[in-house]
């Protein structure tokens, strides 16, 4: 009787096993909309070989690619998460929790741009004055204090910045392009070393991370993960910018014009050289608990390294390419599947 209990579990085991093991037969992917058109052009690529299904693309954010990556494993979490902001420690502790492990793959580049309507009037602008127009807490006149943001309109963070309404449409908290604009122009740019908001931080014991905070009361608007609904919001409303990656500028060039920021164009060229100011890269990561169930994920994988060069299909819609130096070291990485550790990030 012993026996044959012992062997109902076993089979109910393999049972729920199998089950889970072919759940699903196509790749699901999920994360950063800067490289959602990315992802997503590799996927239609891929789904030309009739050996597997193009994978299912999601954007959400990077934040959602990469918990989500994490959340755990089996058939009803993604396989790949997508992110425009590299992972932190303490996010890849939330994965080590969950008992995943990870490899993180950076595919390429892309700046984020400050763009508006060609009818409308073209930012050239500081990243110092960029981050004075957004960030929620600016000092007190006498420097004694953080204050909620006043500025009104462009014309009273620089008298030489355009006389309208200070209107910014940009993605949520959820989203990695919202976290490297914030830290690279309010914190890096309006709240450096150097700047009077940090002489005031530094009073009231605080780090220039207080900066990173975008203002609330209207100024700056939550457009959602949905960068194309921003450009619409754009040509709707030529006297309002909008934050995104450059390849929706690029992809919008006969309508819309890129803010000069620090006397940085958002152009390719300026980007690939790192002569633009407010660049980031493109990463995704893949789960390896996943590699040998869901069917076709590192021939994904070897997908990408055949259209991520110069001259390749993701260079056309706006990516910047890797120096050759860099895709070796992610194409061998693609290959032998490194574990991400937490030394890796620091």
């Amino acid at each position: 009787m012993k026996n044959i209990i012992t062997l109902t579990s076993i089979l109910s085991s393999l049972l729920i096993a199998s089950s889970a093991t072919y759940a699903r037969d196509y790749i699901s992917i999920a994360g950063s909309s800067t490289v959602l058109p990315f992802a997503s052009i590799v996927a239609e690529q891929f789904g030309k070989n009739p050996s597997y299904k193009t994978p299912v693309v999601e954007s959400g954010g990077s934040s959602v690619g990469k918990k989500g990556v994490c959340e755990g494993i089996g058939a009803t979490y993604i396989d790949i998460g997508n992110a425009s902001s590299r992972m932190k420690v303490k996010e890849l502790e939330f994965c080590k929790g969950n008992g995943v492990t990870l490899t993180e793959i950076k595919v390429g580049y892309d700046g984020i741009v400050v763009a508006s309507s060609k009818k409308g009037q073209k930012l050239i602008i500081s990243k110092s004055d960029l981050g004075k127009a957004l960030t929620a807490k600016v000092p007190s006149e006498d420097g004694s204090k953080m204050i909620d943001n006043p500025y009104k309109t462009w014309s009273e963070v620089n008298v030489e910045l355009p006389n309208i309404a200070i209107r910014v449409y940009g993605p949520p908290t959820t989203s990695g392009t919202r976290a490297s604009f914030s830290e690279m122009v309010n914190e890096q740019g309006y709240c450096s070393k150097d700047s009077a908001a940090i002489a005031t931080l530094k009073t009231l014991g605080l780090k220039a991370n207080v900066c990173r905070a975008m203002r609330t009361d209207g100024a700056y608007i939550e457009a959602g993960e949905q960068d194309n609904l921003i450009v619409q919001k754009l040509l709707e409303d030529p006297s309002a910018y909008g934050i995104f990656g450059f390849s929706y500028l690029e992809q919008n060039s006969d309508t819309l014009q890129g803010a000069v920021i620090s006397n940085t164009a958002p152009t390719f060229e300026n980007i690939a050289t790192d002569n633009y100011s407010v660049s980031r890269a493109l990463y995704f990561y893949v789960k390896h608990d996943h590699l040998n169930v869901i069917p076709g994920i590192k021939q994904y994988l070897a997908e990408w390294k055949k259209h991520w060069g110069d001259d390749g299909l993701l260079a056309d819609s706006g990516m910047i390419p890797m120096p050759n130096a860099e895709r070796e070291t992610y194409i061998d990485a693609m290959e032998t599947l490194p574990v991400l550790t937490a030394d890796m990030l620091e």
